[in-house]
């Protein structure tokens, strides 16, 4: 596995041969972008703020799509990586009433259309395709400052410096690079997700392990519900979705874990205890993530050196292809950098062009499945897509 070592003070990565690629943050898409430019021997270092890569939760279950998440693995050989890692049985889905009734349920088929694995697992399969030292961890940039010829500065709350070549921003959601290309903010979405896990669930929480069944389950009505996955090791995470302004949480203490979890499950008087149990008689305590999101169109002009890909350029609601289009974005800038090693902007702006219109259709797609979801029509509209009554192409 890739792992942390020394870095000097100062550290300059211009000059003779390859161009020598900096990604700052080591989430999927910055490690798939890693893995590719490695595999086609182009010199790249992944710089992340966190001081190892076990420490914080990476989240949960993912289903990668064969045209974006898994041709990105494709790209970068790690196929056969992958397939060890799927939850078997995991892409199966049912919706259930808010008094805890089957409305559909959809069996999973054992195809590699949407299989699913955790967040975790497929980030340690791009960190072990590595070699060691490609990811600097207890890197937390400060500054990135232009220094000529497309180079930047980067400076690192350790003190530290490093002049590169190439800059990727793969810092996600509140991208320290992002300022470089883009005066655009990322703006609260009016919807949060509160995390929660039960552990043991066949013999801690029984009544909870059977509403959600093997796989996902959507409990949902319009601007609230529960969406949860069984995940491998006897594990539920739910996340409670809801609609509330920021001052909303904001009133609730998520310091103390059992007046959070009583604030919202409050939000569910009247629905299925075994629904509510997700939240009431969590082993965890909650997690507060307010959704963010940029510009459905968000783009910026070519900047000489810098790029950015994953959430860094395009976060938006959760549509089910976040990390899928991050993973394609990291494996496409790869391979462009790799096959343009004398004309970096010529691959830079080959890839923002493919990428800017591709976030932009999934960015309104992303919309369209939380209205499905989340909207008016919930839960009947997606037990209808279930149970072959709905638009399927959305």
């Amino acid at each position: 596995m890739a792992t942390s070592d020394s870095v000097a003070a100062s550290e300059t990565f211009a000059g003779a041969g390859p161009k020598r690629v900096s990604v700052v943050g080591a989430g999927l898409g910055g490690l798939m972008l890693a893995r590719v430019l490695h595999t086609r021997g182009v010199p790249v270092v992944v710089y992340d703020a966190d001081a190892s890569p076990d420490a914080r939760a990476q989240g949960g279950q993912l289903d990668l799509h064969e045209h974006n998440g898994q041709l990105a693995l494709e790209i970068a050989g790690l196929t056969e990586a992958y397939r060890s890692i799927i939850h078997d049985g995991g892409a199966a889905q049912r919706v259930l009433s808010t008094d805890g009734k089957v409305l559909a349920e959809v069996p999973d088929d054992g195809s590699m259309s949407r299989p699913e694995a955790l967040r975790g697992d497929i980030r340690r399969i791009l960190l072990e395709s590595l070699p060691a030292a490609t990811v600097r961890w207890g890197k937390k940039l400060r500054t990135a400052t232009p220094v000529g010829d497309g180079r930047h500065e980067l400076r690192f709350a350790d003190g530290s410096t490093v002049v590169t070549d190439v800059l990727v921003g793969a810092d996600g959601t509140w991208s320290t690079v992002r300022p470089l290309l883009s005066d655009r903010t990322p703006t609260y979405s009016g919807m949060s997700y509160v995390d929660t896990f039960l552990h043991n669930v066949d013999v801690a929480h029984p009544a909870a392990a059977a509403a959600v069944g093997n796989g996902a389950m959507y409990a949902l009505i319009r601007g609230k519900g529960f969406l949860a996955h069984r995940e491998a090791g006897d594990v539920i995470h739910t996340y409670v979705v809801l609609d509330r302004p920021l001052d909303w949480f904001e009133s609730i203490d998520f310091t103390d874990a059992a007046s959070a979890k009583a604030a919202v499950a409050a939000e569910f008087t009247g629905w299925a205890p075994e629904l509510v149990s997700l939240i009431s008689d969590a082993d965890t305590a909650p997690v507060l993530r307010a959704i963010h999101q940029l510009p459905d169109s968000h783009r910026w002009q070519r900047v000489p050196g810098v790029t950015l890909l994953g959430d860094a350029a395009h976060v938006t609601v959760p549509g089910g292809e976040g990390a899928n289009t991050a993973l394609l974005d990291g494996a496409e800038l790869g391979q462009l950098i790799a096959e343009h090693p004398d004309d970096i902007e010529a691959a830079l702006s080959a890839y923002e062009q493919v990428m800017f219109a591709r976030a932009e259709a999934e960015a309104g797609a992303a919309r369209e499945t939380v209205d499905l979801i989340f909207g008016s029509g919930a839960p009947h509209a997606l037990a209808a897509l279930f149970t072959g009554g709905g638009d399927e192409s959305r």
